[in-house]
């Protein structure tokens, strides 16, 4: 039996992806694979494999330990893409993302939940050969399409008109996240309701707080910020939602989207490069605010093009399902823990 140990403060901070991408590795694992696998938290303990989730400092140190034994790098951010979510001055940012990389050159493996991501990492001057993309995936048992008279039903819950075209975002309220936008769009479709699930998790750390916090407490009419809620709550949102719409300017694999796949709700997605190599054609792209309004447009008066986004969204949540990831993770600790065996 391997004995990992994961290391994670990701679950202390609510309303974060990289949270749930955490909880729902874990739960696999203990799930599927108790008899294969001795999972432990935060405990330092001997260990065959050791994973870190988050970057501590307290982790950093622990790396220097022999007991230890492999060590997992899960990279959920490079600092380029935390730029726009949280507010940290100068020299201190420069110093934080510095030691970002420290953290991941201590790794004797990384994994990445986006190919794209690679490259990045080579050029801060990783080998490539010790970097693995595992894509993230959600828990079916927890996000799954309801009958239509359920997401009648959860709108009432939410307080959400049962007679109007729904549009939903999730994820902490940055700009970042391309929040702005999403504003915008809701004040230009007053006929339209939009509903914003997710918070301030960093507060006034988070960049733009100042103005965004304004809008929070006195949103348009048909604009509801729902704050952080649980990820039971995100799942019956999916499914009272119409369209799902991220408008982030950068990601690595948002677990919202995975979320709203598994829902069966179609998806549209301000076009990155980066979705292009994951989940190229299951999405509605869209380049700026303006082509959001015409897609969001064409959604709504043409079911046809509706339905084909949610097919898309059913087809793409197969393809991240945990059953199937399940077995990816499991050949790889195996692996790694060979790779440990030859050193």
């Amino acid at each position: 039996m391997l004995k990992i140990t994961m290391f994670s403060s990701a679950d202390k901070v609510a309303g974060q992806g990289v949270g749930s991408a955490y909880l729902e590795l874990v739960n696999l694992l203990k799930s599927h694979f108790q008899s294969e696998f001795d999972v432990e938290i935060n405990h330092y303990r001997k260990s065959d494999i050791s994973h870190y989730h988050t970057i501590d400092l307290p982790f950093f140190f622990s790396t220097f330990s022999k007991k230890r034994g492999r060590k997992i790098g899960y990279v959920h951010f490079l600092p380029e893409t935390l730029e726009g979510s949280l507010k940290i001055p100068q020299p201190f940012r420069g110093i934080f993302y510095q030691y970002i990389i420290a953290f991941y050159k201590r790794m004797d493996h990384l994994v990445v939940v986006n190919p794209s991501f690679i490259d990045e990492l080579v050029n801060y001057g990783i080998d490539r050969d010790k970097i693995t993309y595992i894509p993230n995936f959600v828990d079916s048992k927890r996000f799954y399409p309801v009958s239509d008279t359920e997401r009648m039903e959860l709108r009432d819950k939410f307080e959400l008109p049962r007679d109007k075209f729904t549009v939903l975002g999730s994820g902490q309220v940055q700009e970042r996240k391309g929040v702005p936008d999403f504003i915008k769009l809701a004040r230009q479709n007053p006929d339209v309701q939009f509903v914003w699930a997710g918070g301030f998790s960093f507060g006034r750390l988070t960049d733009g707080y100042a103005d965004l916090k304004k809008v929070v407490d006195n949103p348009p009419a048909n604009l509801k910020f729902t704050g952080i809620v649980s990820r039971d709550e995100i799942a019956e949102l999916n499914n009272a939602a119409d369209v799902f719409l991220l408008p982030s300017f950068n990601e690595l694999f948002p677990m919202s989207v995975l979320e709203a796949f598994s829902c069966g709700t179609p998806v549209m997605l301000r076009d990155l490069d980066l979705y292009h190599c994951i989940i190229d054609g299951d999405y509605e792209p869209a380049g700026n605010v303006s082509e959001m309004q015409e897609k969001l447009t064409l959604l709504r008066n043409d079911p046809a093009r509706l339905a084909h986004w949610k097919e898309r969204a059913r087809e793409a949540s197969k393809r991240y399902s945990e059953d199937h990831l399940a077995k990816v993770w499991f050949d790889f600790y195996h692996a790694q823990a060979k790779e440990a065996d030859h050193e």
